[in-house]
């Protein structure tokens, strides 16, 4: 999945759009034919009409700083939720219904040679692999598009995601699967929720999204979200696989890592809705602020 070249005609130089975010704004406006500053619901035009005060006071960076702190806050709650709903499902013992089946299921499927690669490919999501991954593309899209929005979208996801681990772990405090189930070598922290799944999710989807608003054609933009989603997807299995964490501590993974990302990708439409409506003397496509939203 290449993502296609700047203008031949930018000058060399460091990211300009903290000065003037115009351009990388109008560019990163669309993905396809779909307008990321239209809203076509109530609350989304509500909360784009309060977008478009707060813009015209502070601008749209602060802006944006704020909904990703907001964004901060909810990711909190939700890892909060979560923690309650897996307790109150604990309580029932469905847990156990749904787990242990599926951890005694893979057990007659594993090998050497195959432990070996899933536990090598589980890598990448670790904390080791994932960072790395992170930086390398966060270096690159930086410097390709001279633009500060990679690295001001992807800094505060890993960081929403590395927050809800941290919280979801302490609050629950699960035991992992026992290590005669286990593939070495064995991880010994709270089990609930899978941190290698959320931060896959979380990371990839947030680089998924920053190629998509550059791609032009529908073929490079399928490739790219099933590249994402079955990197998502193989992580959150590998954990299962290799026995390092049960079923449900996937599953809630990827339900709070989508929660977060939806909310990292609403700040920065966000962003976009501002700059474009300040821009436009406070009317957009014709319309007044408090319906374009």
């Amino acid at each position: 999945m290449t993502e296609p070249s700047e203008p031949a005609t930018r000058a060399p130089g460091l990211p300009s759009d903290a000065r003037d975010p115009r351009p990388t704004a109008e560019r990163d406006r669309r993905i396809g034919t779909v307008d990321l500053t239209v809203w076509r619901t109530p609350v989304g035009r509500s909360v784009a009409v309060a977008a478009h005060r707060l813009g015209d006071r502070f601008g749209a960076w602060p802006v944006l700083g704020l909904t990703l702190a907001i964004g901060m806050v909810l990711a909190s709650v939700f890892a909060w939720l979560a923690s309650e709903v897996y307790e109150a499902v604990l309580e029932r013992g469905d847990v156990a219904v749904l787990d242990r089946p599926v951890l005694e299921a893979v057990l007659p499927l594993r090998s050497p040679a195959l432990d070996a690669a899933v536990t090598g490919w589980t890598d990448v999501g670790g904390t080791i692999g994932m960072p790395i991954v992170a930086v390398v593309f966060l270096v690159v899209l930086t410097v390709r598009r001279r633009s500060w929005t990679p690295i001001v979208l992807l800094v505060p996801a890993a960081a929403g995601s590395l927050l809800m681990t941290v919280a979801g772990k302490q609050l629950v405090g699960r035991t992992r699967p026992p290590h005669a189930d286990a593939v070495p070598p064995y991880e010994h922290s709270p089990s609930f929720p899978s941190g290698h799944t959320l931060n896959a999710t979380v990371i990839a989807g947030t680089l998924v999204y920053l190629l998509l608003l550059r791609q032009s054609t529908v073929v490079a933009r399928v490739l790219t979200i099933a590249g994402g989603t079955v990197f998502i997807v193989s992580i959150g299995l590998s954990r299962v696989f290799l026995g390092h964490h049960w079923l449900t501590d996937v599953l809630a993974a990827w339900v709070l890592g989508l929660a977060w990302l939806s909310l990292v990708v609403t700040a920065h439409r966000l962003f976009l809705t501002v700059v474009r409506h300040r821009h436009a003397g406070g009317d957009v496509d014709g319309q007044r602020p408090a319906t374009s939203g």
